[in-house]
């Protein structure tokens, strides 16, 4: 494959793939929707707004213009709630291309995960999805990183050697759900998992979470066609690991917040909350329990002290169910 990738999105992931991508060697086209912007860090030679510290290599082109970005590789590297928008704005500069997903989440009214929604709006576009247990400040920095890349035959293992770098391991996957629904999910859970510890509820009932949250994760995801299995490495298991153990991320800090009653970071984008909120409208309390209290949570639909009695207060049950 070629050896020239575009990447959709500047924002601290995206901007991460291009530098790993640039210092394997090869010549990344950086997208932003603001010329001026993109004209700032073509010259400052770094992303001061969302990646500050990193300095873009020589082969990281930041532009505005979709047409200089529109390769044969283009990672999407926007946020779910707006890859529809992206797409159709520029649906006939990207037609042909294969387009990678990077965003994790659920689309908020449709229910639909990101290929699904490069589907629909691109019908037979080739699509993949990138996704796993990362922060984009190790990436950026060549920290040893191992994520899934969810592709189907023909090209699924060209497509894997020509975004594997040095630092950044890919293994093939063909479950694009199990991929994406592990990566959507597991945000949903991290912010569980800051609510316990920014409430005080301690380690413990953190761990309980993520355990509970994991079967949850795999329950809703093999309803949905994955492949259990897929759950139980880097995109699932990984994924929810990482983000619910860490103040890097968002969906992590953004618990916290909420669970010491502090406002929560201003502009971040929150995956899970959408997600939660998305799959809460679709599906029944009872089959998504932890997601049901989250969304219920962060819309102030109940205070902190009804939300641990829910999960508290649900039937006992065998630990497979």
């Amino acid at each position: 494959m070629a050896e020239r990738i575009g990447v959709i999105g500047a924002g601290a992931f995206g901007t991460a793939l291009a530098v790993a991508q640039a210092a394997a060697g090869r010549e990344v086209a950086l997208w932003l929707r603001d010329p001026a912007a993109a004209a700032e860090m073509a010259e400052g030679r770094e992303n001061r707004a969302r990646l500050p510290g990193v300095r873009l290599p020589p082969g990281v082109v930041p532009t505005a213009d979709i047409a200089n970005a529109a390769r044969e590789i283009v990672l999407l590297a926007v946020p779910t709630q707006r890859l529809r928008e992206v797409l159709q704005a520029q649906a006939e500069r990207l037609a042909g291309c294969t387009l990678v997903a990077c965003c994790k989440g659920v689309e908020l009214g449709t229910g639909l995960l990101p290929t699904e929604v490069i589907a629909d709006v691109l019908p037979g576009a080739r699509v993949a999805v990138l996704t796993g247990p990362s922060f984009a400040a190790d990436i950026a920095r060549g920290k040893p990183t191992a994520l899934t890349l969810a592709a189907t035959a023909p090209g699924a293992e060209a497509l894997q050697e020509a975004l594997s770098t040095r630092s950044l391991r890919l293994y093939l996957t063909g479950d694009l759900t199990g991929a994406q629904m592990g990566g959507a999910l597991k945000n949903v859970i991290a912010i569980a998992a800051g609510v316990s510890i920014g409430a005080g509820l301690g380690e413990s009932a953190r761990a309980a979470l993520m355990t509970r949250g994991f079967a949850e994760m795999t329950r809703h995801a093999e309803a949905r066609g994955a492949d259990s299995e897929t759950l139980h490495g880097l995109s699932g298991l990984g994924d929810l690991v990482l983000t619910c153990t860490s103040e890097k991320s968002r969906n992590y800090r953004h618990g916290l917040a909420l669970g010491a009653g502090r406002p929560p970071e201003a502009g971040a984008t929150v995956e899970g909350v959408a997600t939660a909120r998305a799959l809460a409208a679709a599906a029944p309390a009872d089959a998504l329990p932890v997601t049901a209290m989250v969304a219920a949570l962060v819309d102030g639909k109940v205070t902190l002290a009804d939300a641990v009695e829910l999960l508290l207060s649900r039937p006992l049950k065998r630990e497979r169910e």
